[in-house]
């Protein structure tokens, strides 16, 4: 079976996560979690990150409870971002950010 276009997305970002030695995950919500959530959830150096993935924002946007879930993560002190096909390398400047120490 071919990979879906934000599955491609998804495998970039899960290889630059791999490349910084990130702790990262998946959350299942199919019906068992809360909906919303972003499709990939990080640890790196103590910072949390919560990242949705689309294959085009352009096309697909975050929906209303996506935005909501991010915007309660950044409220929270975490880090949020969308990511699409576009802007996966702003995966790695975030990271090589955080490993030059937040401030």
């Amino acid at each position: 079976m071919a990979d879906t276009p934000e599955k491609k997305v998804k495998s970039k970002v899960v290889k630059i996560l791999k490349e910084y030695q990130a702790y990262y995950f998946y959350p299942v919500t199919g019906g068992y979690g809360a909906s919303g959530v972003p499709d990939i959830i990080v640890c790196f150096q103590g910072q949390f990150i919560g990242i949705e993935v689309k294959a085009d924002m352009k096309k697909n946007p975050p929906t209303m409870l996506q935005r909501k879930n991010l915007s309660e993560i950044s409220a929270c002190g975490g880090i949020a971002v969308v990511i699409d096909n576009e802007n996966v390398g702003e995966v790695r400047k975030l990271l090589q950010f955080i490993e030059r120490g937040i401030e």
